[in-house]
């Protein structure tokens, strides 16, 4: 790569990722369904690199100190940056890495990928190199694997998306182009949620149920596709009616809780057209889906009132932009 050895010390570079929601399909594509994810660009990362003579220091909300003594939480970064320097054919010194992220961790939202996928791209503006969005997903997935163990890829792929994605485990990516726009709300219990635990105990009952619980998968699986025609045919009602359906599935699955239920109850209570869990379930956030605009600030209003940590109204528009 024609990366420049020595930067200039005043040089600064940014580095910006999106957030990530998973709109459904959330355990049931752990074993082999389909699942539909779309960019959320309400909460974000950022990176900023400078010069900065000595070790390689990070600056971040967790941890102030050289990447070489970085605890376990941000490891995953530490090594995502140790690849990204050495892909650039940079040496490992003279940098400080400032990060912030708006992103809740632990909440399904991706962001661990978002501030990798931030990161990276400092450090490529920083370096003055282009990247390929294939070398911004094999760096990223670097600390993926530090924060998920055997992560699917599905974060690292919609946060760097303009589309949602229809993600498949060892099937091509596919991109959903959305016909007409779609006004949700995403709102926060304010409990972390513990995706490993709730995929672990998911497993757990399709070994003593698999017959039953092997039906609630495929019955996921059928609403995700379900979901996509939806998308595509500017048919809010039926998508409504299929997150609906989505949450008693992953409800019968045992990973939905009193908090998450509360919220859902409220949203539909209030006009939503549907509404369920988001991501890994027992805490984390729930995403619901509104009329119309000024419903969806109602909606959001409401759902405040009612307890909801975070709010954040969002549309989903086909912006007709190609990944």
């Amino acid at each position: 790569m024609n990366a420049e050895k020595h930067p200039i010390s005043e040089k600064v570079a940014i580095g910006k990722a999106n957030s990530k929601l998973i709109l459904v399909g959330e355990h049931a594509v752990v074993h082999g369904q389909p699942a539909i994810a779309i960019p959320f660009p309400l909460i974000g990362a950022e990176s900023v690199v400078e010069y900065v003579p000595g070790a390689v220091k990070i600056d971040s909300e967790f941890y102030h100190g050289p990447i070489e003594s970085a605890p376990k939480s941000i490891q995953g970064i530490a090594s995502c940056i140790k690849a990204t320097l050495d892909a650039l054919d940079l040496p490992c010194q003279d940098l400080l890495i400032s990060i912030s992220s708006s992103i809740p961790p632990g909440k399904g939202l991706g962001s661990s990928a978002s501030v990798a996928i931030a990161v990276i791209k400092s450090l490529f503006e920083y370096a003055g190199v282009e990247y390929t969005k294939e070398e911004v997903l094999r760096l990223a997935n670097i600390s993926e694997t530090h924060a998920h163990g055997s992560p699917s890829g599905i974060d690292p792929l919609t946060i760097t998306s303009n589309s949602p994605v229809w993600f498949e485990r060892e099937k091509p990516i596919d991109y959903i182009k959305p016909n007409g726009d779609f006004y949700f709300i995403v709102a926060d219990t304010g409990r972390m949620a513990d995706t490993r635990s709730a995929i672990e105990s998911v497993t757990s009952l399709l070994k003593k149920a698999p017959r039953k619980i092997q039906r609630n998968i495929e019955r996921i699986g059928e609403i995700t596709h379900q979901v996509r025609q939806a998308l595509e045919k500017a048919s809010k009602q039926l998508l409504g009616q299929l997150l609906n359906e989505a949450q008693k599935e992953l409800e019968a699955l045992g990973v939905s809780d009193a908090g998450l239920n509360r919220l859902i109850y409220y949203a539909l209570q209030e006009g939503a057209l549907g509404a369920k869990l988001t991501g890994g379930g027992n805490g984390g956030c729930i995403v619901a889906l509104a009329r119309n605009e000024a419903h969806s600030q109602q909606l959001s209003e409401k759902l405040k009132h009612f307890g909801a940590q975070s709010v954040w109204p969002f549309v989903l528009k086909n912006n007709d932009l190609n990944d």
